[in-house]
């Protein structure tokens, strides 16, 4: 791509959990010959997208510590304007932006509205994916001024975990009626696939300018990263979460159990739903991230069961 073309922008957003690291990853795994550049962002420090990425491509950056809507939209232009300003073998044909699940996009549309930047790097379209099994079971999703914020900003969205349904299940054509009715009649995915890489360019539709909608306060969420050095007890950890479950929105990290030695897991967990799988990843002890809303969310509590539950295992 000549330098002095822009390179398109797509950004990603979409509520705890819905799939967005799934989505890039399928992206990225079938490129079509582009070159692209993924940024990720997780809501702590412990930047597990990012990881979870970059077997897929070459060209993935985590940003930490914040949500891109507010605190680090300073970072997310550094960022851009690095990977602009690399040789012009490496420019990237297009650049995935994936915002974390607490996040407004109109704040991140705003940094992106920098002028000397959007000469280089153009926002093309926005991207939501929405969980089709919490949108079907959790009716108050609807009502969330955040999804609703991350819905409205999208020129197109796209259905996740669709293939968790039962075939003849008429509740997916009520629920691509319903999102119709709020202004989406750009629904993917009811199939259960993702579109091409190549057909989300060029979707943009009439979109507000961020100063014309202002931006969701980032506060209503809170987070926990855990790390432990050895491993655990796998019954005494389920113990814990489901002791925990009521209190979180999304939780996710690596873990490694006693019962299991040398074996590294994936867990995720998003509601009450939550899975282990394995890990290629190659490392000792427990990396965790907790998410949860500030009002029911104690830090100090949530660390005080992790904690002994490490001390229960003779760990310190």
């Amino acid at each position: 791509m000549p330098a002095d073309v822009s390179v398109p922008v797509v950004l990603v957003t979409g509520f705890l959990g819905a799939g967005k690291t799934t989505f890039i990853n399928d992206l990225l795994l079938n490129a079509e010959g582009l070159r692209i550049a993924a940024i990720v962002n997780d809501f702590g420090s412990i930047n597990i997208d990012a990881t979870l990425l970059e077997s897929a491509s070459d060209a993935v950056i985590g940003l930490k510590n914040g949500c891109i809507c507010c605190s680090l939209q300073g970072d997310l232009l550094r960022t851009l304007r690095q990977v602009l300003q690399d040789s012009q073998d490496r420019r990237p044909d297009l650049i995935l932006i994936e915002a974390s699940g607490v996040a407004d996009p109109r704040g991140i549309v705003q940094a992106l509205m920098d002028p000397v930047l959007f000469r280089a790097a153009a926002l093309d379209s926005i991207v939501c994916i929405a969980d089709t099994e919490d949108l079907l079971e959790s009716p108050e999703r609807w009502q969330d001024p955040l999804w609703q914020a991350q819905v409205s900003a999208a020129d197109m969205v796209q259905l996740s975990k669709v293939s968790t349904l039962p075939a003849d299940d008429d509740r997916l054509a009520t629920l691509v009626t319903r999102l119709g009715a709020i202004g989406k009649a750009t629904v993917l995915g009811t199939d259960g696939t993702t579109l091409a890489v190549t057909d989300l360019i060029g979707r943009a539709g009439f979109r507000l300018t961020p100063e014309q909608r202002p931006t969701l306060d980032s506060g209503r969420f809170a987070s926990v990263e855990w790390t432990c050095d050895s491993p655990v007890s796998l019954p005494g950890f389920q113990t814990v979460i489901g002791e925990l479950s009521g209190s979180l929105l999304r939780a996710k990290g690596w873990m490694q159990f006693r019962e299991k030695p040398g074996d590294c897991v994936l867990f995720q967990m998003v509601g009450r739903r939550a899975s282990l799988s394995p890990s290629e990843r190659d490392f000792q002890g427990c990396r965790l991230v907790l998410i949860g809303e500030s009002r029911v969310f104690e830090p100090e509590d949530i660390t005080a069961s992790l904690d002994n539950l490490a001390e229960r295992d003779g760990i310190n």
